[in-house]
């Protein structure tokens, strides 16, 4: 069905994350493009000059290996790590790299959600392809 699927996967590395990798998988034409993405929120400057040198580059490295961890091994999906936030990152790196499908793992909306809106809410809202919101 799709070509590029992307799957946003939030660095706690959720318990919905196995379900949208299957989705990913049932969604994707055979030959099709995986990928697995990661959101590493931005420090801002001020904060970054009092940060030991190396400390960005380590963490970065290290989220992208739990990440090829979570995803066991598995041949058929990269495995990215970008930085900014996640709503927006997510519907740029989709943009850029022409993802035709999102499938996005979403827990229960609460309240809070409702006022300040949640990552998969921002996604849904202004991706240019296609949603999948896993629950």
């Amino acid at each position: 069905m799709y070509k590029n699927v992307l799957v946003p996967i939030a660095p706690d590395h959720g318990a919905n994350t196995a379900a949208a990798m299957e989705a990913a998988r049932l969604l994707a034409d055979s030959g099709g493009k995986i990928t697995a993405l990661t959101v590493a929120e931005a420090i801002p400057g001020y904060v970054v000059q009092q940060l030991p040198e190396g400390l960005l580059e380590h963490t970065h490295d290290e989220m992208l290996a739990s990440l090829k961890a979570d995803l066991g091994g598995v041949k058929d999906v990269k495995a990215v790590v970008v930085t900014g936030h996640a709503g927006r990152a997510i519907t740029d790196y989709a943009d850029q790299h022409g993802a035709d499908c999102i499938v996005i793992a979403s827990h229960r909306p609460g309240l809070q959600d409702y006022f300040l809106g949640s990552t998969a809410a921002r996604v849904v809202r202004h991706a240019a392809c296609t949603v999948v919101v896993i629950r």
